[in-house]
């Protein structure tokens, strides 16, 4: 394969990552880690370390266009980034004294969380107007946002556990670098009880700080490669543009089952290839097929 149809197949990739990633609040790097060791055998310590940039290049590209929208809320995301980033850097030094085959069972395993909760059901009874968290009202994070009946007020609740999820979600991220947008979808939307549009939008917004905390620790291990991560980038951008405007216009229910699905395949992929070391061990009469 010709450098030229390699940065072809990683751009056409990265534009997929980025339009999956806006759309479910996930972060490309779901798409991207499993398109750069499953497809194209690259180290997964490089591809973390590319997946972390196309997470922030994710962001960026579907932040501005969301608070546009008056959909995502920046005071709850800067709160909670706090969390994220002492998580994301603590993730990131755990990772140097991982082995690989530890980073691939783990990703797998967070792969199926994203899956599952990609497709879990949302609770549309919830009273979003109730009264929140007296915590949460003194640092003025209830917000509003745009429905089609008009705009909706939201008041946020249990501010201790939303903040304790979000710093797991940073430790995972340092670890993994794929943003771990479904457990931060899961605090604010599950524990902290904001309608579920705002955690997605608020959610792309905190995943590109998240990663840039842990990118510096893989960029002065030289971990991310410049050739990787420039072609990744300008089509992440590009589809999180996409996802954003798609994100406004339909319902992504269907996308989000297809998407769930090959999450999942991909998933146990990357929990075999974590594992496979281990079998040839344990059975070495048996042949094991290769990934």
């Amino acid at each position: 394969m010709t450098i030229i149809t390699f940065t072809i197949i990683l751009f056409f990739g990265a534009i997929a990552a980025g339009t999956l990633g806006s759309l479910t609040g996930l972060g490309g790097g779901v798409v991207i880690i499993p398109l750069l060791t499953l497809g194209f055998g690259v180290d997964i310590k490089y591809a973390v370390g590319t997946a972390l940039v196309t997470s922030i290049a994710t962001s960026s590209g579907a932040a501005a266009a969301y608070i546009k929208e008056g959909m995502t809320n920046v005071r709850i995301g800067m709160f909670l980034e706090i969390a994220t980033t002492l998580g994301a850097v603590l993730g990131a030094l755990i990772a140097v004294f991982l082995p690989t085959s530890a980073i691939y069972i783990i990703l797998g395993f967070t792969l199926i969380f994203s899956s599952i909760m990609t497709l879990r059901k949302k609770n549309a009874s919830i009273d979003y107007s109730a009264p929140g968290s007296k915590f949460a009202t003194r640092l003025k994070l209830n917000g509003t946002y745009p429905t089609p009946n008009g705009i909706q007020k939201y008041n946020v609740r249990n501010i201790g556990a939303g903040f304790s999820l979000m710093t797991i979600a940073g430790v995972l991220s340092g670890i993994l670098g794929i943003g771990s947008g479904s457990l931060k979808v899961l605090a604010m939307d599950t524990a902290m009880k904001i309608p579920f549009k705002v955690s997605t939008t608020t959610s792309n917004f905190m995943v590109g700080v998240t990663a840039a905390a842990s990118a510096v620790i893989y960029f002065q291990r030289g971990q991310i490669d410049p050739f990787l991560a420039m072609p990744i980038v300008v089509g992440v951008l590009f589809g999180a543009f996409i996802g954003s405007k798609i994100l406004m216009a339909i319902n992504v229910q269907l996308l989000r089952k297809i998407f769930s699905l090959v999450i999942a395949i991909l998933a146990i992929q990357m929990i075999y290839r974590g594992l496979e070391p281990s079998l040839t061990t344990w059975f070495p009469n048996i042949n094991f097929p290769k990934l």
